[in-house]
């Protein structure tokens, strides 16, 4: 019988390398039903029968966050057969408080003891049988990096699904006034938390801590809420300190009592010592900002300088040689040429234009996800703390923003991480000034045609302008809009670690694959349409010349807007307009609309106004989809649809103003 096993932890414990180890290709990613929180879903590769979830990496059980309820939701209704928790070794008692409260759910559960490797080159140890019986569970010493331990943690998840372990589960660890408020209220609510799908200590636990939602969901009668208000209330008295931290502390008195009898270790592990030597230069406050910078501006210079462009010329080559020979054999066996065009200028040349990018893609993204992996965009965060705070968010935001590098959908997606719904909003007027992937080719081919010497200055000038918009709008709106301050900002900076070669690849794999998929749907049926817009005139004939279609006509309408731009043509408007669909269309509408190649529709200014304005204006029409679901308001969408589109139009008309004036 399938096995479906959960697999959770806080985050930065090697979850997602542990998922990796487990699945191998055998993964799919998607939402979680009603929300836009990913999940991730896979069968163990050697052991085809468990089906692993991957739930998001979260330090409780309580309602408080989006990943929060996600995973208690999901642990409570679809009851999985197993938890499979991570806990990192080399910071177990902060581990532990989540295993605690996961023992609460009445699921079979095991324990994997992650990063043990560093454990013992740190001359630590850990008595894992005494573990075991004090916790009344399965716990598996593993390194995820080093796939060690992986096939008997398979093993013991087995057997903890068919209810084989030798020790009795235990959930009873606390005592004196705590342990007595929690039997007291558990047999109150025993029966109403099985009928809504509870273990009664686990509602009891919760009604202590203060659950406005589950105490609603329980729909226990008013004199049981009274009872057990005053249970509360005298356990506080007792202890003289309010109930969460009553709970609180209870757990931790069990956990340093555990890692007391079970755990040996140096008090400074070589790589906290070999963190806090590092986080010396990389988080100083003077050079922490300058290191940043100078690390993303080698990264652009790789990507778009001798390396990328060698990578990416050859991969052009190939693609265009593709192109080349289709069109030859097309003409060979007599198809008609209109034929001809749309199939290859049309589907052809858009898609190839695209595709011709994905190097660039793949190096860039294999140095964002080494910096991940490091640990060291946790300490960027940190270090933009300060800055983000002067516009009114706080470090928090930086998460949401740096995805919006990777893709503005995702970003929006993960603002509902923020705890603050001002925040929130305003994180996601921002976002889309980050320069996602998308806008990549459009940066590569106007950089090649007008910048060639330049093309990473001028990269590396875009990606740090968005960000500089992002600050200036931000800025600004603080003082209108977005009145007041940001929440805290609490952070964990997890110890510099190598990276795991295996989970870059993973991540490379998803961005490749989403990079593909775009170019042969949204893109291909996107080219499709450019074209016939591009040869159909309003009678639906073939027209010879380009400026008398259907799409010129509507372009020419709109194209004088842009004149103080310096690229009031209707082939740049058209260009624009597609790029609404998917950045990347840019690209292959212009390969269709002009035919003879960008140099001669645009001066050098006209086109660093341009990549100013494909930079700011609204993504696509998933990012506003997105926006639209997480503001919940087509009013607030709207507005950041004009706001975006707004502030590319001013920053372009700056540009080529500036330029000008200074004679460029």
């Amino acid at each position: 019988m399938p096995i479906r096993v959960a697999l959770a932890g806080n985050q930065n414990c090697g979850k997602t390398t542990l998922f990796n180890q487990l699945t191998g290709s055998n993964q799919h990613v998607g939402n979680f039903p009603g929300v836009t929180v990913e999940k991730k879903e896979g069968l163990v590769r050697f052991s085809r029968d468990i089906t692993v979830v991957d739930l998001p990496g979260i330090y409780s059980l309580s309602p408080y966050t989006a990943e929060e309820i996600v995973s208690r939701d999901f642990l409570v209704r679809e009851r999985p057969d197993v938890i499979l928790n991570i806990v990192d070794a080399t910071n177990i008692e902060r581990n532990l408080y989540l295993s605690l409260q996961l023992m609460t759910l009445g699921i079979p559960m095991v324990i994997a003891l992650n990063m043990m490797d560093e454990v013992h080159s740190n001359g630590g140890t850990i008595d894992i049988p005494a573990m075991e019986r004090e916790l009344g569970l399965f716990v598996v010493p593993i390194s995820a990096v080093k796939n060690e331990g992986i096939p008997e943690l398979v093993e013991r998840v087995r057997d903890a699904s068919r209810g084989t372990s030798q020790c009795e589960r235990r959930i009873d660890f606390c005592s004196g006034p705590v342990h007595k408020a929690l039997h007291a209220i558990t047999h109150i609510v025993e029966d109403s938390a099985r009928i809504a799908g509870y273990t009664g200590r686990f509602a009891a636990t919760k009604l202590i801590e203060g659950d406005p939602p589950l105490e609603a969901e329980l729909a226990l009668s008013a004199a049981d809420r009274d009872i057990i208000k005053r249970i509360v209330r005298e356990m506080e008295t007792d202890l003289g300190t309010d109930r969460e931290a009553a709970i609180a502390d209870m757990r931790y008195v069990f956990i340093a009592k555990l890692v007391a009898a079970t755990v040996t270790k140096r008090e400074e592990s070589r790589e906290q010592a070999r963190s806090v030597a590092l986080d010396g230069v990389l988080t100083h406050r003077v050079f922490a900002i300058p290191v940043f910078l100078a690390v993303m501006t080698f990264i652009f210079y790789v990507t778009f300088g001798p390396v990328g462009s060698f990578v990416g010329d050859a991969f052009a080559a190939v693609v265009d040689g593709a192109i080349s020979l289709a069109s030859a054999g097309l003409e060979s066996a007599g198809v008609h040429q209109w034929m001809r065009s749309l199939i290859v200028d049309g589907a052809l040349t858009g898609v190839g234009s695209v595709l011709s990018f994905l190097p660039i893609i793949v190096i860039l993204f294999f140095f964002l996800s080494l910096l991940e992996d490091t640990g060291y965009m946790a300490r960027v965060a940190f270090v933009l703390d300060t800055l983000l705070r002067k516009i009114g968010l706080s470090g928090r935001s930086f998460v949401p923003l740096l995805v919006g590098f990777g893709c503005t959908v995702p970003a929006i997606m993960a603002t509902r991480t923020l705890s603050s719904s001002r925040d929130r909003k305003m994180t996601i007027l921002l976002a889309p000034f980050m320069s996602c992937s998308a806008k990549v080719p459009v940066y590569a081919v106007f950089c090649a045609a007008f910048f060639p010497a330049h093309a990473a200055v001028v990269m590396t000038a875009l990606y740090f302008g968005g960000v500089l918009i992002a600050v200036a709008s931000g800025f600004v709106l603080k003082l209108t809009v977005f009145r007041g301050n940001s929440v805290p900002f609490v952070l964990e900076l997890p110890v510099y670690r190598l990276p795991s070669l295996k989970a870059v690849f993973f991540h490379l794999r998803e961005k490749v694959r989403d990079f593909v998929v775009r170019a042969f749907t949204i893109i291909f049926i996107g080219s499709l349409a450019i074209w016939f817009l591009t040869n159909l005139d309003w009678t639906f004939s073939l027209v010879d010349d380009g400026s008398r279609s259907i799409l010129a006509s509507v372009g020419s309408l709109v194209a004088p807007v842009f004149t103080l731009n310096g690229f009031a043509s209707w082939q740049s408007v058209a260009a624009l307009v597609s790029g609404f669909a998917a950045k990347e269309a840019v690209i292959s509408t212009l390969s269709v609309v002009l035919p003879g190649g960008i140099g001669s529709y645009f001066t050098p200014l006209g086109a660093l106004s341009f990549l100013t304005f494909t930079l700011l204006y609204t993504p696509c029409v998933a990012a506003v989809a997105a926006t639209r679901r997480e503001m919940g308001s087509a009013k607030w969408t709207l507005a950041a649809i004009a706001f975006q589109t707004g502030i590319a139009w001013l920053a372009s008309a700056a540009v080529y103003t500036v330029g000008q004036l200074l004679g460029f």
